[in-house]
């Protein structure tokens, strides 16, 4: 059983609508503008407005089924992370998923695949960046933990959702202190989220004896229906 994929909500198309207009009717001269220093504050804006509207339309049509298929898709995307931020140097030299994110190859113009932020208190006017994945992938776990405590009827502080939302913010600032540390280089941002969600919800399901429904959940009513013996 992989990533479910739901019918299309009105919200999510509305978004994608919302998307394009945003997108689409910028003027010639500041997309030259912007082509030439990519630091013009309007496009930021409006690719990361873009950028958020994707990422909602994403967590709303796709869906984890269990811990099980969560566990798999976060091991790979932690893995894929590390090797080409810390790994991939050694074979080519740099950082590809830096200079991806950097537009180091394109003339400093980088693919609309990230979130910019603005550094606070910083002179030379510098941007933090973040991947769509590094929010995707736990979200898409965050997602299925507030869908497991609703079905299970379980309150704020006895479900998973709540303590996914803390280790989330917590893997963020352990991320940010990481990028201090290493004078800005680089960092991926997987590395430090998935143990703070994934291993934090495996804890957890461990600790209240949960980890087998979290592990099976979706699979144990359709087993149970199908082994159900008919009435003749």
């Amino acid at each position: 059983m992989g990533i479910t994929l739901l019918s299309h909500p009105p919200f999510s198309f509305l978004l994608l609508l919302f998307c394009f207009f945003v997108t689409v009717p910028v003027p010639p001269t500041i997309n030259v503008c912007y082509r030439s220093s990519n630091q013009l504050p309007l496009y930021i804006l409006l690719y990361s407005l873009q950028g958020i509207c994707l990422m909602i339309t994403v967590l709303q049509l796709a869906q984890l089924p269990n811990i099980k298929v969560a566990t798999a898709l976060l091991s790979c995307a932690f893995v894929y992370d590390i090797f080409w931020v810390f790994i991939s140097p050694l074979i080519f030299n740099e950082s590809v998923m830096i200079a991806v994110a950097r537009g180091d190859k394109a003339g400093g113009e980088a693919i609309p695949m990230l979130l910019k932020f603005p550094r606070l208190f910083d002179p030379w006017g510098g941007y933090d960046m973040i991947g769509f994945g590094d929010i995707l992938f736990p979200g898409l776990l965050v997602s299925f933990a507030h869908r497991f405590d609703k079905d299970k009827k379980k309150g704020v502080s006895n479900g998973y959702f709540l303590w996914l939302v803390i280790g989330y913010g917590f893997g963020l600032i352990i991320t940010y202190l990481g990028l201090y540390l290493m004078n800005g280089n680089g960092q991926p941002a997987l590395l430090y989220l998935v143990p703070c969600t994934l291993g934090l919800v495996i804890i957890l399901g461990l600790i209240r004896g949960e980890l087998k429904s979290l592990w099976n959940y979706g699979t144990e009513d359709s087993s149970s229906s199908i082994e159900e013996p008919c009435d003749v």
